[in-house]
């Protein structure tokens, strides 16, 4: 049976005193299995307050290396690390900030085969890529296998968050809200530029929508944006939409 030990209880001892957060949430933060896609700006951020705040089992999907140029925005990563893949790099910060989590690195390509195996066998999944075709295949199968997806964007000094409870057949899907339009790809922050700290923003609420799901908490705003310049944020529900591709197919 799972139990918290008492250098989890001493761990985690200023979340367990949140009403909201009893040794029986904490137990379900410890046995959750949260796939992390996207090592980036955003990932780093969530990544880390998932680890630390118990997440139990984080899977982290990041192909690429670790380059000087990452090191502006992406916290998980130190001058030591460049050349190094991201995940693996990823894991070793993770794994020494807390070690009673457990962790699995995943440094191949995401495609149509591993992403399916990856995101059946997870309980949440947080999309942290920066392009859409990544956006959309996650979406598709969060959706197919009904696991929560929280995906977040930030590109230079705007955020967004969109979270979808797959667990509920009536709920819209992220391509119910942007339709699949073959955007760019290109535009993202190394094209477009981006400012540092509107990539934690975006990354700790991600981190926070998915501790609250985990936690079974189904009252979450489904879609917020956030202006770092103006420091204004705003949230908003969306509706299934009748075009959707994939909610009409599931």
């Amino acid at each position: 049976m799972l139990s918290l030990s008492n250098q989890e209880l001493i761990r985690y001892s200023r979340q367990l005193l949140l009403p909201e957060i009893d040794e029986n949430a904490q137990l379900k933060l410890k046995a959750a299995r949260v796939l992390i896609i996207g090592l980036g700006g955003l990932g780093s951020p969530a990544a880390f307050y998932l680890a630390a705040s118990g997440v139990g089992q984080l899977t982290l999907v990041d192909h690429d290396e670790v380059e000087l140029s990452n090191l502006q925005r992406q916290i998980l990563y130190k001058i030591s690390h460049i050349g190094q893949n991201k995940s693996k790099a990823a894991g070793k910060t993770l794994q020494a900030l807390n070690n009673q989590v457990s962790l699995s690195t995943i440094s191949e390509k995401l495609d149509e085969q591993n992403a399916k195996a990856l995101i059946e066998n997870c309980d949440l999944v947080l999309d942290c890529s920066d392009n859409f075709k990544t956006r959309y295949l996650v979406n598709r199968l969060a959706k197919l296998f009904a696991k929560p997806l929280v995906s977040g964007a930030a590109m230079g000094w705007q955020g967004q968050l969109c979270i979808v409870d797959n667990k509920d057949d009536n709920a819209p899907c992220y391509e119910c809200l942007f339709a699949n339009q073959g955007a760019s790809s290109a535009q993202n922050c190394d094209t477009l530029g981006v400012i540092s700290p509107l990539l934690g923003v975006i990354g700790a609420q991600q981190a926070i929508a998915a501790i609250l799901l985990l936690m079974g908490e189904d009252n979450l705003p489904q879609f917020l944006q956030f202006d770092a310049r103006s420091f204004k944020q705003s949230a908003f529900a969306f509706a299934l939409s009748k075009t959707c591709t994939v909610c009409n197919k599931c």
